[in-house]
């Protein structure tokens, strides 16, 4: 019993460090896809003048929708979406 006890306290906490690695991966993909659709999006509200579902009279043009585009990063692979503007 006492041998036991003494193995298990050695190993009260593991690490798997390609797991921590690949979450780790994934946060920063995550993290890179979010902000890069975010500046498209702000980019189409700069050329409609006028963010997305709002109505102004100064509104130069509409949205249609989005397309989505691959991008390979050094975070790996994001997906984009492109806003389409009519």
């Amino acid at each position: 019993m006492k041998d036991q006890e003494s193995t298990t306290r050695g190993k009260i906490i593991q690490i798997d460090e390609g797991q921590v690695r690949s979450h780790l991966s994934e946060l920063v993909r995550g993290s890179v896809e979010e902000t890069l659709n975010a500046m498209l999006q702000a980019e189409a509200d700069e050329l409609c003048k006028a963010r997305r579902y709002e109505r102004k009279a100064e509104r130069a043009s509409t949205r249609a929708g989005h397309y989505e585009r691959q991008l390979e990063t050094k975070a790996g692979k994001v997906t984009l979406k492109m806003p389409k503007l009519l």
